[in-house]
């Protein structure tokens, strides 16, 4: 199932240690205090199950496929076309309040051989209190688009807002007109 970005929870004892101190925690772990704690922890760097926030993995799916309200979609023309979008910070902002213990991060930079485009591969993975999941997608964009920000992070928040539409996040949008 890695194929799939789904891994099961088991549970784990660290033990804390600082200074002359140590505290044991026998419950499921984590990954954020684990790496957190790295250091100070007496585990092995590997696969760290983890806690959740007290909700199984298919009720923040749920939640994240809800259709997300008009307020917080905006819309830019592109080559001619009208396109809907949600912005990179109001996508962070849902994740936070439906999935507090998600994790983000980017995979690769890569620039085209001619050094007009740059695509950035991006990992959202969601933490339940019974599995994780993760979801990777592409952003690409030009060197030379102009506006807001470097072509790297636009590409990075366009990678971004995929991987959560693979969890469901927005997904609506991409099925607007056919509905």
């Amino acid at each position: 199932m890695a194929s799939l970005g789904l891994r099961l929870k088991a549970a784990a004892t660290l033990t804390l240690r600082s200074g002359a101190a140590a505290t044991t925690i026998s419950r499921p772990c984590s990954f954020g205090l684990a790496k957190r704690c790295r250091g100070f922890c007496s585990e092995p760097e590997n696969d760290v199950p983890t806690s959740g926030i007290g909700r199984p993995l298919a009720k923040i799916l749920k939640e994240l496929n809800k259709k997300v309200p008009d307020s917080a979609i905006k819309t830019r023309v592109e080559d001619g076309f009208a396109m809907k979008y949600i912005p990179w910070h109001t996508v962070n902002r849902i994740m936070n309040l439906h999935a507090p213990e998600w994790s983000g991060e980017v995979r690769s930079v890569t620039y085209s051989p001619d050094g007009n485009t740059v695509t950035v591969a991006y990992r959202v993975t969601l933490y339940g209190t019974d599995a994780e999941i993760y979801r990777e997608s592409t952003g690409t964009t030009s060197v030379n688009d102009k506006g807001y920000g470097d072509a790297v992070q636009k590409a990075e928040a366009m990678a971004f807002r995929r991987a959560c539409a693979r969890l469901g996040l927005g997904l609506h949008l991409y099925h607007e007109d056919a509905l």
